[in-house]
Parts: C-alpha cells; structure tokens; sequence
C-alpha cells in the first residue's frame, strides 16, 4: 500500500511543559513556521506533569503517522536512571528526528562572592570545609551530576541543594542562600547582572561568554555533554515521514529570524539528520548513567 502524502492534515506539537519556558517558545516558533511552509494547521499544545513524562508518554503512545510531534528536552534521556517505574522507553517508542539546539550548563556564583575564577572558588571551599553549597535543578540531573563531579574532582565538599526549576534557582543564588549552581545558558545569560560566570560546560567556550573557560581547559573531565531540545515521533513513523519532517525543521532552524531567537535564549541552533540526532540520544542515555554510578547519586525508588 502506497504512504499517503505528507502532511495532508493539522500537526500538534506536544510540549510537555507549561506555556511560556524555553521548549514551548521553540516549539511555537518552529510550528508558525511550518504552518507557513506546508499551508497546514500547526497546534501547540501543552501536556505538562511529572517532570515531562506525561507530554512524552502521549506522544510515545499516538499513532505513529507524523501528526503528533513532541519537542523534548534532555532530561528525556535521563528520567529512566531516575525513575523506577516509567510508561514508555525513550530509546524504543520514539524517535529521533532532529536536535534544535543544545545548552551548555554556566558554574556561577554571586555578583559578591570573592571568587573570581574558579581556581580561587575551590581554594575558598576548601579553607572553609563544610561551608558552601551549589544548586541544581534536581536530584540526578546533570546540573547535579556536574556539581558531584566537581566536588569528586576538585577534593571539595559542596553541599548539594535541589530546586525545582530555574527561577528559584537564580533568586536563591542572587539573593545570596546558595554560594555556587549550575544554571542553564538560557536561564544564566538572562541574569548575568547579578552572577558570574566561572566555567562552562561542553565542548567549547560560549560565543556570548569568550573569557569563560571551559572545564576541560581548567583540567576537569566528563564536563563535555550537552543539554538539548529536540524533535520526536512515535517509534514506527514512517522513514519517509520522518525524514521530510526533519528537513524542513532544519531549513526552518536555518532561517535568521529563527536563529537569531535561539540563540537568544543562550542556545546553539544545531539541526541535521535524525541518524545524527540518535546517536546522540544513544550517547547521552549511556553517558549519564555512567555519571551516576561515578558520582554515588542514587536513584529515586
């Protein structure tokens, strides 16, 4: 049987988070665009709950024919290190179709502090044992992870301290509760008046940071993986239907304007093919559980 034309009908893209973050911006920027290009209706729809897995597990169980799109984020890969009991596998009932962007976390700490690169923080921490802290954006994530690392690696004893999302995270850090977090690109940029930056995550230095060092180059290891936004369907999704899907989200991902918003949010447009993307996934989930078990984090029962 002949597949039939694609798209000939309206596409929803499910967000699983609340309307307004970094992945629902994304997600309405590229479904304008390509309510623009294929003249079909594009839905946003937001399916928020449970750190994400509901809005994955919908789309993990919708008819695998490109209609329902999820626009993910990393901790995708890491929820099931995380959680005893999940409703879908992320490396089996979906698939890949392409990566909007990748993050790297910024270590920050306070306007105030007297560290002034990351060389003098450690000093500092480790004149005062048992003193500071660093913030995350949860148990077992990799804010939390890359936290144990430094701690691990440096011969320090920072004090772990979970938050639910991003803006608790900086106002307790700006407000002076933590002495240290790992915060997101896109959560840091915006609040870089009141913080400093004194390493990066990832492979390389950030355009909008030049003089921020990575880890890497201060001398530590396993610091180099990415967060990232990316695009999904249901496993069994026609190849044909996968692939037109991903090259136009990466001609969309190429468009200035769209760029330009990305990057605003202290984002890297990445794009590329879904093959490209998988792998990553495939990486990443075998990476991160790896972390785990280097850093002592426990799961959650």
């Amino acid at each position: 049987m002949a597949q039939e034309p694609y798209p000939i009908r309206p596409l929803k893209l499910i967000v699983p988070f609340t309307a307004g973050g970094s992945t629902d911006v994304l997600a309405r920027t590229i479904g304008q665009k390509l309510q623009e290009s294929w003249s079909q209706t594009t839905l946003v729809e937001n399916r928020p709950g449970a750190g994400g897995t509901l809005g994955n597990n919908f789309v993990a169980k919708a008819p695998p024919d490109g209609y329902t799109v999820l626009i993910a984020i990393s901790s995708m890969i890491q929820q099931p290190w995380l959680m005893e009991k999940l409703p879908y596998d992320p490396l089996k009932d979906l698939v890949a179709v392409t990566m909007i962007a990748r993050t790297p976390n910024i270590m920050v700490v306070p306007l105030d502090s007297p560290a002034g690169n990351l060389q003098s923080f450690v000093a500092m921490v480790k004149r005062h044992p048992g003193k500071y802290n660093f913030g995350s954006y949860g148990v077992g994530t990799y804010a939390h992870v890359q936290g144990a690392l430094l701690n691990m690696q440096a011969g320090i004893d920072l004090t772990h301290v979970p938050f639910p999302g991003g803006p608790p995270l900086v106002t307790h850090l700006i407000g002076g509760q933590l002495a240290s977090a790992f915060v997101d690109s896109g959560n840091a940029m915006a609040h870089l008046d009141a913080m400093r930056p004194l390493a990066v995550t990832g492979t390389q230095r950030m355009a909008a940071l030049p003089d921020v060092p990575t880890f890497a180059e201060l001398g530590y290891h396993s610091f180099d993986r990415y967060g990232w936004f990316g695009v999904f369907l249901p496993a069994g999704t026609p190849a044909p239907v996968v692939q037109k899907l991903s090259d136009e989200i990466d001609r969309i991902l190429r468009l200035p304007e769209v760029t330009s918003k990305i990057e605003a949010l202290g984002a890297q447009v990445v794009g590329g093919k879904p093959e490209d993307f998988q792998d990553v996934v495939r990486t990443d989930s075998a990476v991160f559980g790896r972390l785990l078990k280097d850093v002592n984090i426990r799961l959650t029962p």
